[in-house]
């Protein structure tokens, strides 16, 4: 399940991920709002947090909008305040839970498993899988139908975040994130030829579809 962070707070925001990855979860990170509405429309988000504040405005304005278009997903709303009137204002106007700051990151996240309903198993903590493509957390093992792969660090790493999408769009931005280790800026063409050698080390048929202008995903062969 892939969880929208929504925070300015650019140390917090990687906090708050990290927690909440390793309770299971994958993870994107909008700066603003307005970054958060492109994010939501462009990726698939099985829940939302958001820190009330944010530059651009109030985030409890955008998650109201979204219920009242019927959006149903589980929201956890971050506040600096906890009066009665603030605590009345998160539930009425769309959160399903809130945090007043500072709070435990890992609290914010067991929360999140609670109101996604997320399962945990061991089994789902060890292994990964999307159709016949299986990545074994323990040892960071990759298999395609059961044969290994043998991975360089940055194809590891957008296989990695592949998975982890279950499906769902990967960002030409989170990508990028791959080939930091490798290359200070990576540009598009970077990107585009970090998945053109995944794709062969994964082999036929294809697993990686290009959304133009946007990203990959992973998709199961017909």
């Amino acid at each position: 399940m892939r969880i929208l962070v929504v925070q300015h707070d650019s140390e917090l925001a990687a906090v708050i991920a990290e927690c909440l990855r390793r309770t299971g979860f994958a993870v994107d990170v909008a700066a603003d709002l307005a970054d958060a509405e492109v994010k939501l429309g462009t990726t698939v988000c099985h829940g939302l947090v958001a820190d009330r504040a944010q530059p651009d405005g109030d985030a409890l304005r955008l998650v109201a909008a979204h219920r009242r278009a019927g959006w149903t997903r589980p929201v956890m709303m971050l506040t600096a305040l906890d009066s009665h009137a603030e605590r009345a204002a998160l539930i009425e106007q769309g959160a399903d839970d809130y945090l007043v700051k500072p709070f435990s990151a890992a609290e914010l996240a067991s929360r999140m498993r609670n109101l996604c309903r997320l399962p945990v198993t061991s089994a789902q903590a060890s292994r990964l899988c999307v159709g016949e493509l299986e990545w074994c957390r323990s040892d960071e093992a990759f298999t395609r139908a059961g044969v290994p792969l043998s991975l360089t660090v940055t194809e590891a790493a957008a296989l990695r975040a592949l998975i982890l999408a279950g499906g769902a769009l990967v960002t030409w931005e989170n990508l990028a994130r791959c080939c930091a280790a490798e290359q200070d800026r990576p540009t598009s063409h970077t990107v585009d030829a970090l998945i053109g050698t995944l794709r062969r080390q994964l082999g036929p048929p294809d697993l990686i579809q290009a959304v133009r202008g946007i990203g990959y995903r992973l998709v199961e062969p017909s």
